[in-house]
């Protein structure tokens, strides 16, 4: 899916992008020659089959693998100087929640570690979320949410240093159809309100 409605400039870039693993086995290709763009608030999923380098390419987009042929830059940086300057927010698939700190302890860990004052960190925390209907579920911790609160918990820990570009690793897949189907819109309706960029993983 490529929606262009929010489209302004490039934001990613792949150019003849691939990358080869080496193994005891032989050379395993697991990206060849992948040729995109992705503009300002696009939402881009990328979809297909276990195996066919998805999750490579968002990684590769993230500085958390290296590609060895081709170019690639997010924000007309190389992957790993926009790591540096906190260019993108990244979803994994597990929500990876610490279960002895609360959701806003989780939420408001990545902006402590970044040195935001107090203050900051408690208005950052409220603003995302209310972003993600979970208003009055601060102090919980995270075993006293259902896997989609967990999960949105998880993206508004992303949101919380509010950068342009999200990226999304099949945060949905490990729960069920419904509760799937009903974030899917949940983050159609964030997406609409923030006019971030998202390049989103699944294979469904």
């Amino acid at each position: 899916m490529k929606d262009t409605t929010h489209s302004a400039g490039p934001v990613i870039e792949a150019q003849g992008v691939g990358l080869t693993f080496a193994t005891s086995d032989g050379p395993v290709h697991a990206l060849k020659d992948v040729t995109l763009t992705i503009s300002k608030g696009e939402f881009v999923s990328f979809i297909g089959p276990s195996g066919c380098g998805k999750t490579t390419f968002l990684r590769a987009i993230a500085a958390l693998e290296t590609p060895t042929e081709g170019q690639l830059t997010v924000n007309g940086m190389t992957p790993d100087q926009a790591r540096r300057s906190r260019a993108y927010g990244y979803v994994f698939q597990a929500a990876g929640l610490f279960p002895w700190r609360t959701i806003a302890g989780n939420i408001r860990l990545p902006l402590e570690i970044m040195g935001f004052s107090r203050a900051e960190q408690v208005e950052r925390v409220h603003n995302v979320l209310h972003l993600v209907d979970l208003e009055g579920f601060g102090r919980k911790f995270p075993w006293q949410l259902s896997g989609g609160m967990q999960q949105r918990a998880s993206i508004a820990r992303a949101l919380a240093f509010d950068a342009d570009l999200m990226l999304m690793d099949e945060p949905f897949g490990a729960l069920d159809e419904i509760v799937r189907d009903h974030l899917n819109e949940e983050l159609l309706k964030l997406w609409a309100r923030t006019g971030k960029t998202i390049g989103f993983v699944t294979h469904s």
